[in-house]
């Protein structure tokens, strides 16, 4: 929790100066500064009254990146709804103790989505925030990539954002007040990777969706910016795939060695670190920020790692 404390300042007194011919040498003087207190919560920063009386909706999170984010904006004091195709038991004693409300959605269906955000503005009248979470990945080559295939990627990671941010808007223009939303894209949106071309393309779109919203609703005080994160582990992307890899612990030394500030640490990127990021955006210390999207790779995505 953040612990509010006040400052105390004590200026200095005329006994501190020395005074010198034609300067001021200050001896002794004491400046007694009484900071805020930072106190994590299940490694999160916590300011219960930052997101107090605003109401937040997160696709995809019920795990990863979307389940840090729920807590986290739960915790600074959201009411927060999750949505996701695939609820999971091991949440409820967490999201209950928050308050968080847990529906059972597909994305890729507009009217379900259009439910989840309206069932989220039910407890207010609004909708403060949106995070677009909820995604796949499609490692395939062009070739091998299905019509089902291809419709299944963008209609998660693309389709859904578009939609989901549609029916937010709409709750955000009503009373004029704007509102935040923030789509988690990926590194492989700033550049293309070989291995994943289609799912390269729909998070490429993503940031181009953050700008073009961003640019049309500015004048609604509504803000859109994206995260584009990777590799970040314990998310059920990154364990689907794992999973599939003969040697397990190989492919994750693969993913860190790819990103020379996760290679220097020798981890991946924990789902609380993007989390903070969303919180940040979310803020009103950003109320300036929109359109734009914030890189959390490890460095990956900027080139070649040097050789330890």
């Amino acid at each position: 929790m953040l612990l509010k404390s006040p400052v105390v300042f004590h200026p200095p007194q005329e006994t501190c100066i020395n005074r010198q011919p034609r300067r001021a040498h200050i001896e002794s003087c004491q400046i007694s500064l009484t900071l805020p207190r930072l106190q994590p919560v299940n490694g999160f920063r916590m300011n219960t009254e930052e997101l107090k009386g605003r109401v937040a909706v997160v696709t995809g999170g019920a795990n990863g990146i979307g389940r840090a984010t729920a807590l986290l904006l739960a915790q600074n004091g959201a009411k927060v709804v999750v949505g996701d195709y695939r609820l999971r038991s091991e949440n409820d004693d967490a999201f209950r103790s928050l308050g968080i409300e847990q529906r059972q959605v597909d994305v890729r269906r507009e009217a379900e989505l259009q439910t989840l955000i309206d069932f989220g503005a039910s407890f207010s009248g609004r909708i403060d925030i949106l995070v677009n979470n909820a995604g796949i990945g499609m490692v395939k080559q062009i070739g091998d990539v299905s019509e089902a295939d291809w419709d299944a990627c963008i209609d998660t990671n693309l389709k859904a954002a578009f939609f989901g941010s549609k029916h937010a808007i709409r709750w955000m223009q009503a009373d004029g007040r704007g509102g935040c939303i923030v789509n988690i894209a990926s590194n492989a949106g700033i550049l293309p990777r070989a291995h994943d071309p289609v799912y390269s393309i729909s998070k490429q779109a993503v940031i181009g969706l953050t700008k073009s919203l961003g640019l049309c609703h500015s004048k609604d005080k509504i803000r859109i910016n994206a995260i584009c994160p990777g590799p970040v582990g314990e998310t059920g992307m990154m364990n689907d795939d794992l999973d599939k890899q003969p040697d397990r612990a190989a492919a994750i030394k693969q993913f860190i060695e790819a990103s020379p500030i996760a290679r220097a640490y020798g981890r991946m990127i924990h789902p609380s670190e993007v989390a903070e990021a969303v919180l940040y955006f979310v803020k009103d210390s950003a109320v300036m920020v929109t359109g734009t999207f914030l890189t959390i790779d490890g460095g990956k995505s900027l080139g070649v790692p040097p050789k330890p």
